[in-house]
């Protein structure tokens, strides 16, 4: 059985620990970055990534590359990903991003729930989204904290942590290079 003096230090631990993994950066941290990226350019045309996935102990899970094919109508964006996985497995996901206006982003995809949102601000995009992870045979919904920052005309970096509750599951790593025209 508890004390009462161990269940207020066990309870003041768990809320300063949630208090200290709410803070994060704010993408307008980055404003004076460059080369200023616009999504608008950099994501269109055809894209090659490579990736990882590590879960929260730095394990690397799974790796993958994929080929994008991103086109652009206005301010809205199609992005056609084709994934192919280590053990040989293909998956795809198609993006539809909309620029707003007030400079933000929204996107949906199949295996996104509800929209992404994000926002870009000198060489990064910011967005957070919930997707439906499939997992040994269940769906579970996980949070994406998904930063991108751009390097050069050519490459871009990524890095998404993921969660479940607050709870950090792992990160996705992954590499950007634009295809010359």
């Amino acid at each position: 059985m508890m004390t009462r003096t161990f269940k207020v230090f066990f309870l003041s631990l768990l809320f300063a620990l949630g208090v200290a993994g709410c803070g994060s950066v704010e993408v307008s941290k980055y404003k004076d970055q460059k080369p200023e990226l616009d999504l608008r350019t950099y994501l269109n045309g055809t894209i090659d990534a490579w990736g990882m996935f590590q879960g929260r102990d730095g394990e690397v899970v799974r790796r993958f590359t994929v080929v994008m094919d991103a086109k652009w109508d206005g301010d809205t964006g199609v992005l056609d990903e084709a994934f192919e996985w280590n053990d040989g497995t293909q998956s795809r996901r198609i993006w539809t991003l909309k620029r707003q206006p007030d400079g933000t982003y929204r996107g949906t995809a199949d295996d996104v729930v509800g929209e992404a949102i994000g926002e870009v601000s000198g060489n990064a995009f910011h967005w957070r989204y919930v997707m439906a992870l499939p997992v040994d045979g269940k769906v579970y919904n996980v949070d994406f904290d998904d930063w991108m920052f751009l390097i050069d005309d050519r490459v871009m970096l990524n890095r998404a942590a993921m969660s479940k509750w607050g709870v950090h599951l792992g990160d996705v790593t992954l590499s950007f290079t634009k295809r010359s025209n």
